[in-house]
């Protein structure tokens, strides 16, 4: 596993990741925490906006610094996209020259100084969390509200002009097998690390559940459309209870499911309840629109929950097709869930389960993976 302990790391955070509950940052703190149970002593820098500093993060740094993220009006840069531009600080310079440890930027939000000539002799990674450009791109597509339709547009454009900066990453770690592939056509040193995210091991429970849950940050667009293509298309008409859970769930979504009797939408559940969500369902029932690298609560459902039902961009290359039910078509989803509702989970599910993640998807595995990249076997 080599030796890491003492060693020094700069991670630049494009949030606080505590508490770890989306996506993103979900990713940072539980690479942070990997990184940490490994010895390595973690300096972390954070802009943060609309969360707060958070004393949790001190038992698993050496030390915390935080950064305000820059207000729209001071970031509008003609070539920069706002993402990047409203992550700058020339403290946070300040900080990562004070002395020679390696950098690891997370996701490409916040590589304003990547290139800069002062950090010319340090080794940078950069972590990305997507293909940002696209997943705008995406965003702009299933946008209604034109003024945002316009945001996302500029900001695809600019990010894809951006991310030609990573020719001056010293390596980039891609958090799906899709991002890699993309990714080493144009850049060098690549390697493929898979998302981090808060399971030890398998926990799932054996036997039957009473519902089908679809889980989700409700407030963003993409999760949105899933869950109110679930209610259209497939929850209707079916005899079983569905249980729509996430956090700020928009207005549309609430009038949809008003009237619909076999739907429950739970909004902000806390982190215990959402657990309790996966682990009791029958089946995890988990689509998207968007295929944008691993989707971290496709890993929790398999983690905790019974069956998971996707559609193939929900799955699609990321090394667990075999672990769930695939399926795109409505009509044809409704009979698995009818057939699946009437059978066991059982003991030799969870095993498989079980060998196939340990493998090549627990935190420690994939926090060793980086430290040898960063400070070498």
């Amino acid at each position: 596993m080599g030796n890491y302990s003492g060693k020094h790391l700069h991670i630049v955070s494009f949030n606080v990741p505590y508490p770890p509950d989306y996506g993103g940052v979900i990713d940072v703190y539980y690479k942070i925490k990997a990184l940490h149970d490994l010895g390595i002593k973690v300096h972390l820098h954070c802009f943060h906006y609309g969360r707060d500093e958070s004393p949790e993060l001190n038992a698993i740094c050496e030390k915390v610094y935080y950064y305000p993220r820059k207000k729209f009006y001071q970031a509008i840069y003609s070539n920069v996209p706002y993402i990047v531009g409203s992550r700058q600080s020339d403290e946070l310079l300040s900080n990562l020259t004070a002395d020679d440890a390696p950098i690891l930027f997370e996701g490409l939000h916040t590589c304003f100084y990547l290139k800069h000539p002062a950090l010319k002799d340090k080794l940078k990674c950069v972590r990305m969390h997507n293909v940002e450009w696209d997943y705008y791109r995406s965003l702009k597509e299933s946008e209604r509200n034109y003024l945002y339709k316009f945001y996302f547009y500029n900001e695809s454009k600019k990010l894809k002009k951006f991310e030609d900066e990573l020719k001056h990453a010293d390596k980039i770690f891609a958090i799906s097998k899709s991002d890699y592939e993309y990714l080493r056509v144009s850049y060098e040193n690549i390697h493929y690390i898979s998302a981090f995210h808060n399971n030890e091991t398998v926990t799932s429970l054996s036997g039957k559940g009473n519902f089908i849950l679809y889980h989700g940050n409700l407030s963003v667009v993409e999760n949105n459309q899933a869950a109110m293509f679930i209610a259209k298309r497939i929850a209707d008409g079916l005899p079983y209870k569905f249980i729509i859970a996430g956090k700020d769930p928009l207005p549309s979504l609430k009038k949809e499911i008003k009237n619909l009797k076999n739907i429950e939408l739970i909004p902000n559940p806390p982190f215990e309840q959402m657990a309790e969500l996966m682990r009791d369902a029958h089946i995890n029932l988990l689509l998207t629109f968007q295929q944008t690298g691993i989707k971290l609560k496709l890993l929790n459902s398999l983690y905790r929950g019974r069956f998971v039902v996707v559609n193939g961009k929900m799955v699609n290359n990321t090394g667990l097709e075999t672990l769930c039910i695939v399926e795109d078509n409505p009509n044809a989803t409704k009979r698995i869930l009818s057939g699946l509702m009437d059978t066991e989970f059982t003991q030799h599910d969870i095993n498989k389960r079980r060998l196939q993640l340990d493998a090549g998807f627990g935190n420690l595995h994939n926090a060793t993976l980086i430290a040898k990249e960063m400070f070498g076997a």
